[in-house]
């Protein structure tokens, strides 16, 4: 498990631009990034790239991860597939921030075909900036595990 602010990016064909935008802004912002691709506009399929990244943040390789397809949602739910990962998509930056406050998300999912480059900077910050609140979300997010 590393202790460096780590964060692993992967989309699926349909997010790459966003995906590589998000990537700069947020190695600017002190993170160490791990971008897994694609790199190339073939369509591909947004499981594999949702599941190897839920499997950087769950060994502890990756503090945090943020994924992106064409809504957010499909390869969302290809990382909650993964034991420990708790991914929310969000198209909003209070969200993005209580995902992370209350429910101590560890993944953000981002549509690429739902919102803009400038929103989606502000929620991958919110989300990024959001430290997990503890106490009486504690015991909930136990549940969720169980």
């Amino acid at each position: 498990m590393t202790d460096t602010k780590r964060v692993v990016l992967s989309s699926d064909h349909a997010a790459i631009d966003l995906r590589q935008t998000l990537a700069a802004h947020i190695a600017q912002a002190g993170w160490e990034v791990v971008d897994i691709g694609p790199t190339t506009p073939e369509s591909t399929h947004y499981p594999l790239h949702g599941k190897a990244a839920a499997e950087r943040v769950a060994s502890g390789d990756c503090t945090l991860g943020i994924l992106l397809c064409g809504t957010g949602q499909g390869i969302m739910m290809a990382a909650n597939k993964v034991p420990g990962i708790r991914c929310g998509v969000c198209s909003d930056t209070f969200s993005a921030r209580m995902i992370r406050q209350h429910n101590n998300a560890n993944m953000l999912s981002i549509g690429a075909r739902v919102i803009g480059e400038g929103q989606a900077i502000d929620i991958v910050d919110a989300f990024l900036k959001a430290e997990f609140e503890g106490g009486r979300h504690a015991t909930r997010v136990d549940m969720i595990e169980e």
